[in-house]
C-alpha cells in the first residue's frame, strides 16, 4: 500500500491526501462508485429503484442478527441476511399479484422495524447509529482488499448477465424465446446487488445507499443514447460524484456521504434538460 501512496501523492499533490484516512476513502470511492454505476443502470431499467432502500435497511437486521448469535463480525451477517432477503424479495414478487413496490415496501419497513427493535434493546442503538449516514474515513487497508475482490468478481459476473439482464429488461417474452431463463437472472443480478450493499454500506450508509445506485444511473438516461453509452456515463457520474463529493466533504468540513449524494443530484439536474431533447 505504500506504493500506492506515493503513486497517489506524486499524480494528486493536494493538501488532503496528506492525509493516510483520505487517501484510503479516495481509494474506496474509485472501487465503489463503478460498482454501483453499473448496477444502477439495470436497476433503474427494472424499476427497482426502491430495492436497494430495502437491503440496506437489512443491513440492520443483518447486524442484529450477528448479534443474537454471537457472530464476530458484522459484515458475514450483514452478508448473509441481505442475500437471503434480496432472494425472499424476489420470490414473493414472482409468486405473488402485488406490485413490485408494495412487496419491497413491506419487505423494507420489516427489516428495518426488526433490526431497530433487536437492537435499541437496553439503549444500546447509539454504538450501531453510525450505520445510519456511514463513513468512507473509516475505511482500512482491509477494507479496500475487500472491496477490490468484490468489484473485480461484479464486473466477471456482470460480463455474463449483460445481455440476458438487458433482453430480458427490454422484452421479456422475447428474452423467454431465446432461452433466456428470466428469473434465474433476476435472481442473479438481485444477489449481486445485495453484495454490493452490503459491502459499501458502513461508508455510505442505509440513508443514502439507494441514492448511491440510482441516481448516477437516472443522470446518464438522460444524455445516453445507446446501451452502451448508458452504461460508461454512469459509471463516469458515479466516479465523478464520488471524488467531487469527497473533497468538498473535505474542505467543507460535512458528511462525505451526503455530499457524494448531492453531487450526483446535481448532475442529475444539470442533464435533465438534455433529456427532453
Amino acid at each position: 500500500m505504500n506504493a500506492i501512496y506515493a503513486v497517489m501523492e506524486a499524480l494528486l499533490p493536494f493538501e488532503f491526501l496528506r492525509y493516510t484516512f483520505m487517501k484510503n476513502a479516495l481509494l474506496a470511492i474509485l472501487l465503489i462508485t463503478p460498482l454501483f454505476g453499473m448496477l444502477g443502470t439495470m436497476a433503474v431499467d427494472n424499476k427497482m429503484a426502491f430495492f436497494s432502500d430495502a437491503l440496506g435497511h437489512s443491513a440492520l437486521t443483518g447486524i442484529a442478527l450477528g448479534v443474537v448469535l454471537g457472530l464476530q463480525s458484522q459484515m458475514v451477517s450483514m452478508l448473509l441476511f441481505g442475500l437471503v432477503w434480496a432472494v425472499l424479495i424476489t420470490f414473493v414478487k414472482h409468486n405473488s399479484r402485488m406490485s413490485a413496490d408494495t412487496i419491497i415496501s413491506v419487505f423494507s419497513s420489516t427489516s428495518i422495524a426488526l433490526g431497530l427493535v433487536v437492537l435499541s434493546r437496553g439503549g444500546a442503538f447509539a454504538k450501531y447509529s453510525s450505520v445510519l449516514v456511514g463513513d468512507v474515513l473509516s475505511v482500512t487497508q482491509g477494507d479496500l482488499l475487500a472491496l477490490g475482490l468484490t468489484l473485480l468478481a461484479a464486473c466477471g459476473i456482470w460480463a455474463l448477465l449483460f445481455n440476458p439482464l438487458m433482453i430480458t429488461s427490454v422484452n421479456a417474452p422475447l428474452a423467454k424465446s431465446r432461452g433466456v431463463r428470466a428469473h434465474g437472472v433476476e435472481y442473479a443480478f438481485t444477489a449481486l446487488v445485495a453484495v454490493a450493499v452490503m459491502m459499501s454500506i458502513r461508508w455510505v450508509g442505509v440513508m443514502l445507499i439507494n441514492s448511491l445506485l440510482i441516481v448516477p444511473a437516472a443522470a446518464s438516461r438522460n444524455v445516453a443514447r445507446s446501451a452502451a453509452s448508458y452504461l460508461w456515463f454512469s459509471v463516469l457520474f458515479s466516479l465523478v460524484s464520488g471524488v467531487t463529493g469527497l473533497v468538498l466533504s473535505y474542505y467543507l468540513n460535512t458528511s462525505a456521504g451526503a455530499a457524494i449524494v448531492l453531487v450526483a443530484a446535481l448532475l442529475y439536474f444539470a442533464t435533465l434538460p438534455l433529456r427532453r431533447k
